[in-house]
C-alpha cells in the first residue's frame, strides 16, 4: 500500500502533530537535534508521510533570504529530512523530497539545504548541487564567511537559474546552525 504525502503549514499541525515530528527527529539524529534545530523547521510546509505505524518521514520548507550577485533571493530552505529507522532506504525521504521540491520549484527563486555526509547522496541523486563557492552569513556584526558551512550548502536554482561559484552567497542570519 502506498500512503501519500501531505503538505501541512506548521500552523495546521496540533500539538500531538509537532510532538510526532520532534520525536522522529531525536531519533533519526540519534539524539543531536537541538531545540534550534527543531525551530529551523517550523513556520513553513511540513511535507509529512504517514504508514500504518505512525509518522515514517518528514521533512519541512521554510522561506530564507540569500543574497547572491547583489539580489536577495527569495530561498526555500529545506529542514529537518528523516525517515524512520525501520522504513529507510524504501524511497520515503525521496517521496518526502519530492514534495518539498515541487513547493521550491514553483514558489521560490532558490532551494538550498545543508547536508550531512551521509545525507547527501539522497540529495545529489536528486539533482541538487554541491555549492561549490564561499558561504557567508549576514550576522549582528556584518558579514562573516561560515568556511565550515561550504562542504555541505546544496543548491537548486529553481526560479533563479544558474548561479556564479565565483561569487558568494549570504544566508540571512538566525540562532543556531546559521546553515
Amino acid at each position: 500500500m502506498t500512503f501519500p504525502v501531505r503538505l501541512v503549514h506548521t500552523a495546521d499541525l496540533d500539538p500531538a502533530a509537532l510532538r510526532a515530528v520532534r520525536a522522529l527527529l531525536d531519533a533519526a539524529f540519534d539524539g543531536d537535534f537541538s531545540d534550534a534545530d527543531f525551530d529551523h523547521g517550523l513556520g513553513g510546509l511540513h511535507a509529512l508521510l504517514h504508514d500504518g505505524v505512525g509518522l515514517a518521514a518528514h521533512g519541512a520548507v521554510v522561506m530564507r533570504r540569500v543574497r547572491h550577485r547583489g539580489r536577495w533571493l527569495r530561498t526555500g530552505y529545506v529542514e529537518a529530512v528523516a525517515v524512520r529507522a525501520d522504513v529507510r532506504r524504501t524511497g520515503l525521504g525521496g517521496r518526502v523530497m519530492a514534495g518539498l521540491e515541487r513547493v521550491i520549484d514553483r514558489a521560490y527563486d532558490l532551494g538550498a539545504l545543508s547536508a550531512s555526509e551521509e545525507g547527501a547522496p539522497l540529495y545529489t541523486a536528486r539533482g541538487w548541487q554541491r555549492w561549490p563557492g564561499q558561504v557567508h552569513a549576514l550576522s549582528p556584526e556584518g558579514i562573516v564567511r561560515l568556511p565550515d558551512e561550504e562542504v555541505g550548502l546544496y543548491l537548486r536554482p529553481a526560479l533563479a537559474g544558474p548561479l556564479d561559484p565565483a561569487r558568494e552567497v549570504v544566508l540571512d542570519w538566525r540562532d543556531g546552525d546559521v546553515a
